[in-house]
């Protein structure tokens, strides 16, 4: 009858640990919904070819180093055409092919199986002397990316003093690399106008010749404009600072000049352009900065002692600690004030054992 009972309890236990072992792969490994997505995601025309060709690239330098297997490689070399240049390597890469693609790797299928002839054509005919294939194919043959600083259908150099300088190299223009876009300039965080060849606001003109301008951000202290850096070029101030005559912006310190900068029993510390409320501590009534020796009163319960708020139960907890200390480790005396102030606090959890529970724990540690 035992061991029936005994076989039962294991039993239960098995099938508890099989569900949580179960429930844990489940919930650390849910179904990867996103890579289904990912692999089926459509990239736009250009980019679709782009990725094509970088899985490619990537394809030749795994292939870089490979060489015939079987037969008389010797032959092989002179007679047919090195690895370098072989349909047995091109084969290797192909077989691979768009696997490594994070996103579109079926678009990328689709397109190779699509333009497997211009590929295996500029693989053994033209990599020696048209060695992109991403301009040779994205190009030139499918018409679906423009060279670098070029958008639209006839690949328009982008807006700037030069292809190179687009949009004065403080932007991007739109569809650049792609038979896309309109050209306009989208610029970066801190330009603006039609070239990005001006400051947006919150910044001023840090370098500025006539191919190039740098913009940087205004102090802080600054409200939109300023004309140089640091609180002295600012037009005008930001809230929490004052225009003063020769330091420019400077900080208001609402910890001085508003008495009711907080609530009560909380005490100001300031900070540049703002401040913040800190809650006294407990022993407090009031008090001018963090902890019972900095209190304007004692707080019900607590006496002042030699400068600090002290409670009575403080005081026996010190009192208990400093004794204890000599007679165990400290980790002991530790343990010994931890139950015990955790007894003070449970007594009213008395009935349900608390107090047997903590003393437990504390021989066992003590021991």
């Amino acid at each position: 009858m035992y061991q029936h009972k005994k076989s039962i309890q294991r039993l239960w236990i098995f099938a508890f640990y099989v569900i949580f072992t179960l429930s844990c792969c489940i919930a650390l490994d849910p179904p990867n919904h996103n890579l289904t997505r990912n692999k089926a995601h459509i990239l736009p025309p250009c980019q679709a070819c782009r990725s094509l060709v970088d899985s490619f690239r990537k394809g030749m330098d795994r292939t870089s180093r490979g060489k015939f297997e079987g037969g008389d490689a010797d032959w092989e070399e002179k007679k047919l055409r090195s690895y370098a240049n072989s349909e047995v390597r091109l084969v290797e890469i192909q077989e691979k092919l768009c696997t490594d693609v994070s996103k579109g790797e079926d678009q990328c299928h689709n397109l190779a199986e699509a333009h497997e002839s211009l590929i295996e054509d500029w693989f053994l005919n033209h990599q020696k002397v048209h060695g992109d294939l991403h301009h040779w194919l994205c190009i030139q043959k499918l018409k679906v990316c423009c060279p670098d600083h070029h958008f639209g259908p006839d690949c328009t150099p982008c807006p700037g003093s030069s292809p190179e300088m687009e949009c004065s190299s403080n932007g991007k223009c739109k569809g650049s690399g792609t038979r896309k876009g309109n050209g306009k300039c989208i610029c970066d965080t801190a330009y603006t106008g039609e070239l990005c060849q001006q400051c947006a606001s919150g910044f001023y003109d840090s370098y500025r010749d006539d191919k190039k301008v740098l913009c940087s951000a205004c102090h802080r202290s600054c409200k939109d404009a300023c004309t140089q850096a640091g609180p002295k070029g600012c037009l005008a101030c930001n809230d929490g600072w004052f225009m003063d005559t020769e330091l420019g912006c400077s900080d208001i310190d609402e910890c001085l000049t508003n008495k009711t900068a907080c609530k009560e029993n909380s005490f100001c510390v300031n900070s540049p352009g703002s401040h913040t409320c800190i809650n006294c501590d407990k022993a407090c009534n009031g008090c001018t900065a963090d902890g019972p020796d900095n209190c304007i009163e004692c707080a019900e319960n607590y006496e002042l002692k030699e400068g600090v708020c002290r409670g009575g139960m403080d005081e026996l907890f010190i009192f208990i600690f400093s004794t204890l200390k000599n007679a165990f480790s400290v980790p002991a005396c530790l343990a010994f004030v931890l139950f015990a102030w955790l007894n003070s606090r449970l007594l009213c959890l008395k009935p349900f054992g608390v107090h047997f529970i903590s003393s437990f724990i504390l021989n066992f540690i003590v021991a």
